[in-house]
């Protein structure tokens, strides 16, 4: 993707696991039509084992050699990524508050979580019973284009994201740079750094990506070749993540 050949890492780590992860679990495989999530989705908090997740995260960050340390830090402005790349980023001597060496957290909006309009909140169960007739459009649309309403289709993922990534390389050239952001923008960042099709990032969006887990890319010259997907071994002190 021609918005990040510049840099010379291109790090993403989905949040740390959130209250609204543990509600979705709690009625999976239920009669649910409700996940019980009490607070608007950019207000959902880490949960306990989240913030424990972030703190790990920070000590790999910390025991990074120089060179692949983040020399910029961007997430999404919800709160429970806003709060894993603060909680990873205090383990870090290099980014130290009050340190004028140090990172500054940078939020972008378009690394929110994939909006998901009328069917926020509700289980596979409520969306069939409530609005059945979105669920034949999405069976027949399939799940990169569908766009239920008021919400946003992967595809429109991928707009917001190449902006992004265009003004990522006017403002960090030649950087280091760790995102901090939502499942769905890990996959399709793979979408558009490693120039997939809708099958390939489609299967890969069968296996659900890890709270806290890490994806990289590192420039070989002439792009961004990637280093792992998914990646939770800097987590198993505390045992690996919840999806």
């Amino acid at each position: 993707m021609a918005g990040v050949r510049s840099l010379q890492w291109l790090n993403l780590t989905r949040h740390g696991e959130s209250t609204g992860n543990l509600a979705y679990q709690a009625v999976h495989g239920t009669d649910a039509e409700e996940a019980g999530i009490p607070e608007r989705d950019a207000d959902v908090p880490l949960s306990d084992a989240g913030r424990d997740q972030a703190a790990t995260l920070g000590l790999w960050l910390a025991a990074l050699p120089k060179e692949e340390r983040p020399t910029h830090v961007i997430a999404s402005p919800y709160l429970r990524t806003v709060d894993t790349a603060r909680i990873a980023l205090a383990q870090t001597s290099y980014a130290a508050p009050g340190d004028p060496a140090g990172l500054t957290l940078r939020v972008d909006e378009r690394l929110r979580d994939r909006e998901q309009g009328v069917l926020q909140g509700l289980t596979w169960v409520g969306v069939k019973r409530r609005f059945p007739d979105e669920a034949a459009r999405l069976h027949q649309l399939g799940k990169f284009y569908y766009r239920p309403p008021g919400g946003e289709s992967w595809a429109d993922l991928a707009l917001r994201l190449r902006s992004f990534y265009r003004d990522l390389e006017d403002d960090a050239p030649g950087g280091r740079v760790l995102v901090v952001t939502h499942d769905a923008i890990v996959v399709m960042t793979r979408y558009l750094v490693e120039d997939l099709t809708e099958k390939d990032v489609m299967e890969i969006e069968r296996e659900p990506v890890a709270n806290a887990s890490l994806t990289r890319w590192r420039s070989d010259g002439s792009g961004l070749q990637s280093v792992c997907y998914n990646d939770c071994s800097h987590l198993t002190d505390i045992g690996a993540p919840a999806p």
